[in-house]
């Protein structure tokens, strides 16, 4: 792929996800697989969850019960390791802040997948298998896939440069996610960030990631009977 998209010098697009909105439902992990066409048995974007020791576990003991969603994917680092890391250029970091892969290139080493600390890169270890067999779902826009290489979130870059905004942030029923421009001061994601104190994941790594998550209310609630 010689013509690889390189997005708008001046901007860096980034996205709040608001752990207080955020139930859990999924909806932008089905999304982003219909959108992309990702094969069955990959995921781009996963729900995980904080409390118990296992997944969809809470923390606590009935009623006081704790849990709470953390969806996670790609996490489009200023300081990328896994574009530091990729040999033949395959991983590469637009100029509008989003981390992307030419499919051409990658030469499935997966230097890219030991190098990322978030675990958000996934590999084709067979031919691909469609979530509809013969039926290429989603934005046309989007290259096919094929076996050997890695691949991953990448904001619905060719939404993005129609000027939409990705499918997850679309589809979100709780408004859980908003995308912007981290560097215009004044958008939407940049006032959620700085009034509400977004964090980024794995800050000590020193990646400095553009997705930051707003964090949750602690509450207690009260049940009452009768």
């Amino acid at each position: 792929m010689s013509d690889r998209p390189m997005g708008t010098p001046g901007r860096k697009w980034g996205m709040a996800i608001d752990l207080q909105r955020c139930v859990g439902c999924w909806t932008c992990s089905i999304a982003c697989k219909v959108e992309h066409n990702v094969p069955m048995g990959l995921t781009w974007n996963r729900i995980l969850t904080e409390g118990g020791a296992a997944i969809d576990e809470p923390k606590g003991t009935y009623p006081d019960l704790e849990m709470q969603y953390i969806p996670v994917a790609c996490q489009h680092c200023e300081d990328a390791p896994c574009v530091k890391v990729c040999p033949v250029s395959a991983t590469y970091k637009r100029a509008d802040g989003i981390v992307a892969i030419d499919y051409d290139r990658c030469i499935g080493c997966r230097y890219c997948m030991a190098a990322c600390p978030y675990g958000v890169r996934v590999f084709n270890w067979g031919e691909p298998v469609p979530l509809v067999a013969g039926v290429k779902l989603g934005d046309a826009a989007v290259p096919d896939r094929r076996r050997g290489v890695v691949e991953k979130c990448d904001f619905c870059m060719e939404r993005v440069d129609r000027g939409e905004q990705p499918f997850c942030v679309e589809v979100c029923p709780e408004r859980a996610r908003v995308f912007g421009d981290l560097n215009d001061p004044n958008s939407e994601v940049s006032v959620l960030i700085r009034e509400k104190g977004g964090t980024q994941l794995l800050a000590e790594a020193g990646t400095r990631p553009q997705v930051y998550y707003l964090p949750r209310q602690r509450q207690r609630r009260e049940m009452q009977i009768g």
